[in-house]
């Protein structure tokens, strides 16, 4: 079997001290494969937030085992796990968090700045690309609070794709946008998927969102209550 691009094994996740410990994660075990495209759902209050802080290595597990594209990081410092971090894994949040008076070229090209330390055409080539993927080729040069609130979610994936990371990490990518805008973002995350063969785990409330995914995880309490895939959404990949 071919190595997944995620495993986690027995992950706990507590707080506090020994004392007044609170444990919020209890015992998750995931495995992702390659090219995935599954949704995390779960009431508020759930543990997803926590546990996508820990498979987005913002955070460490309290116990368990976690593996990114093969590396256990329980054996990595803080500077191994910062680069691996910037290097196999992708982010795209329901804030865009993009730099408003830069252009969308120069955010996009952000993360290759970051790994490089200073700037070159190829990273900008490189942003260029991707913007013309998420089809903004023309709109590079305009500043980013120029553009629309779905234009600046695409931006937002086209800098989370600059690194080509195996996993990309969604955390509510279309909560602030209407519905038309929100379809195309999501068509837009499934289009990258099938292309690119990027893993993608999207934590979402919309039940509709989440059905069009290829699998159904759901966190309650701290535990993954089901995990389920998902004919529907697996229909949708092949259109």
């Amino acid at each position: 079997m071919a190595e997944p691009v995620l495993l986690l094994d027995g992950i706990r996740k507590a707080y506090g001290s020994a004392e007044t410990e609170f444990e919020v994660l209890h015992g998750i075990d995931l495995r992702l494969e390659r090219g995935e495209f599954a949704a995390l759902i779960g009431p508020s209050g759930s543990g997803k937030s926590t546990l996508l802080n820990l498979i987005g290595l913002l955070d460490r597990p309290s116990r368990g085992l976690l593996v990114i594209d093969g590396e256990d990081t329980a054996a990595l410092d803080d500077t191994a796990l910062t680069r691996l971090r910037g290097e196999r894994i992708g982010f795209v949040f329901q804030h865009h968090h993009l730099i408003p008076a830069f252009t969308a070229e120069e955010n996009v090209a952000m993360p290759l700045l970051i790994a490089r330390g200073r700037p070159d055409a190829a990273m900008f080539a490189r942003a260029g690309e991707l913007l013309a993927r998420v089809g903004l080729g023309e709109r590079r040069h305009h500043a980013a609070n120029r553009l629309s609130g779905g234009q600046q979610q695409r931006v937002a994936i086209a800098r989370a794709l600059a690194m080509s990371p195996s996993l990309v990490l969604a955390d509510e990518p279309t909560g602030n946008l209407d519905t038309h805008s929100a379809d195309e973002v999501f068509a837009l995350l499934r289009e990258v998927n099938v292309q690119l063969g990027t893993s993608f785990l999207i934590v979402t409330h919309d039940p509709r969102l989440a059905g069009r995914c290829d699998r159904i995880i759901e966190l309650v309490d701290g535990a993954i209550v089901s995990d389920r895939p998902n004919r529907a959404g697996a229909d949708l990949r092949g259109e």
